[in-house]
């Protein structure tokens, strides 16, 4: 394995510091606009709306499905693991397909809130999905970077298991 370039390395640092930054100053701005219930919705915005909230909420739920399933999978894979000791070494393959399907999660509440800016983008709805974004993005970079470790350290180990 050999070791990251100066360039990545940079890039690893500055990604994840210009994400957080654009995340505070989107946080600290504020459009000084009335909220969107006290403006009138035009006659595409009313039919349009209920079921854009509709796709948006299935979306949702989507993304309750697939966490909260990864979650049960990963406490029953990790129990079993736990009671069959000879097993441990899979204890790394069940944070990493968990970090998977989280990152998986993570992009289906994404979706949802584009879904939910889509119909009537005021300006303040448009900073609050940017931070929203970019939080998730945060995440999501930080999930990566841990899957990638993860799955360059088991390719690492492997070549020594089968040596044994």
């Amino acid at each position: 394995m050999e070791p990251p370039s100066p360039r990545e390395g940079l890039l690893s640092l500055v990604l994840p510091l210009g994400l957080i930054l654009g995340l505070v100053l989107l946080l600290a701005l504020d459009s000084g606009e009335p909220p969107a219930a006290t403006r009138e919705p035009s006659a595409a915005e009313a039919w349009i709306e209920p079921l854009v909230n509709t796709l948006a909420a299935g979306t949702e739920m989507a993304a309750a499905c697939v966490i909260g399933a990864a979650v049960v999978g990963a406490v029953l894979a990790l129990g079993r693991v736990l009671l069959n000791r000879k097993l441990l070494n899979e204890a790394e393959e069940i944070r990493l397909q968990l970090g998977r399907l989280l990152t998986l999660g993570l992009e289906f509440t994404v979706a949802s809130d584009i879904l939910r800016t889509a119909v009537a983008p005021t300006r303040q709805s448009l900073l609050n999905l940017g931070a929203i974004v970019l939080l998730r993005t945060l995440l999501n970079y930080f999930l990566e970077q841990e899957i990638r470790q993860g799955e360059e350290r088991r390719a690492r180990t492997a070549p020594h298991a089968e040596e044994r």
